[in-house]
């Protein structure tokens, strides 16, 4: 063997564990976990692990921009809404291609607020269209509050919220976000109930 083509798989080798452990603010354990996994991998696994990382750098930004936050959505959702989306997924393959087709294809001309609504889980998603015009600019420092308070409502309480989100003026929804982020979850019915009747 030249010494060429002996340098060559270190090289590889040496290159993915540079883009494994690449990661913004990767702490020093990570790095060593993350060295620990490239280290109990075999040399097949590794060039695999390579070619779908480089598969993953030829990917347009936006593509790979979307397919991180479906996966962040993905785990957001608690294990009795990734088993409905499964099973729902279970029987989409199980129909014939042209249906599965025109199903996505549906889903496609959907318009972009939609698409992103359904990340939330099947409950939510449905619910968002009328949701939306709360919850479409809210600041960063209280998303994940609001979506956390969204993800414990109840079908009725989502609904007498979607309703008080209809008529709520834009000027309006700010003040009644933070409200309802101060609400305690075990008044919340109530408070909803109020706004909704006033």
């Amino acid at each position: 063997m030249r010494r060429a083509d002996r340098w060559r798989p270190t090289a590889v080798r040496a290159m993915a564990v540079i883009a494994l452990l690449a990661g913004i603010g990767a702490s020093p354990a990570q790095d060593a976990t993350n060295a620990s996994r490239w280290a109990a991998m075999s040399p097949t696994a590794q060039a695999e692990w390579q070619q779908r990382r480089l598969a993953w750098d030829a990917l347009p930004r936006h593509e790979r921009d979307d397919r991180r936050a479906r996966y962040a959505a993905w785990r957001a959702l608690d294990e009795i809404q990734r088993a409905r989306l499964r099973a729902a997924a279970s029987e989409i393959a199980a129909l014939p291609p042209e249906h599965q087709t025109a199903l996505r294809t549906q889903f496609g001309m959907l318009d972009a607020m939609q698409r992103q609504g359904w990340r939330l889980g099947p409950d939510l998603g449905a619910d968002w269209p009328r949701l939306q015009p709360l919850f479409a600019y809210v600041p960063t420092t209280e998303r994940d509050g609001l979506l956390a308070i969204l993800r414990r409502l109840d079908a009725e309480q989502r609904d007498d919220l979607a309703a008080l989100a209809q008529r709520l003026p834009p000027q309006d929804r700010d003040a009644f976000r933070r409200e309802l982020l101060a609400v305690p979850d075990g008044r919340r019915r109530a408070w909803l109930q109020q706004r909704r009747e006033r």
